[in-house]
């Protein structure tokens, strides 16, 4: 009659402890990754950046003279991206790294990245880190998702820059 207490207790302790080194072990787990852009593989920072004085993100365009054609989509793209911030348009900047055959864009100019994949949209943080990649796709439609998405992150990434 003793025993049945303790071999209770026991059991309500194992039981969850296999459970959990079970979904370790398995793989049960959904993946947590939230973000739709990819990681760059290396810190890249970007070289007097503070200058820019800078807003607290920037989206940026890798704009190289191999990718007329995908580059220019980009670029109408960062005018759509633009306007769909809305309220969020005085906390972001955009940009231009490279030069486009267009003189007359409202978004700032930086120098080439040649480390950075051509046609990809970045996004920087204010201290010059570039943080996402958001590369070019071909088919349209993807292109219009993977800016989505970039808009997504920003703007998760806004609000926990206003909570904290």
């Amino acid at each position: 009659m003793k025993n049945k207490p303790l071999l209770l207790f026991v059991t309500c302790c194992a039981i969850p402890l296999f459970l959990a080194y079970s979904a370790l072990k398995f793989d049960w787990l959904p993946s947590a990754v939230t973000n739709h852009g990819e990681f760059l593989n290396e810190e890249i920072k970007l070289e007097n950046w503070q200058q820019n004085n800078p807003k607290l993100w920037t989206i940026a365009l890798n704009y190289s003279s191999e990718c007329s054609a995908s580059c220019n989509e980009q670029l109408e793209a960062l005018n759509n991206l633009y306007i769909a911030l809305g309220k969020n348009q005085g906390k972001v900047d955009m940009a231009v790294m490279g030069s486009p055959s267009q003189a007359d864009l409202p978004w700032k100019k930086m120098a080439q990245q040649a480390s950075l994949t051509p046609a990809s949209l970045y996004l920087i943080d204010h201290m010059g880190l570039v943080v996402l990649e958001y590369p070019y796709k071909a088919k349209p439609q993807e292109n219009r998702l993977v800016q989505k998405g970039l808009l997504k992150d920003l703007k998760k990434l806004l609000n926990y820059s206003r909570s904290s």
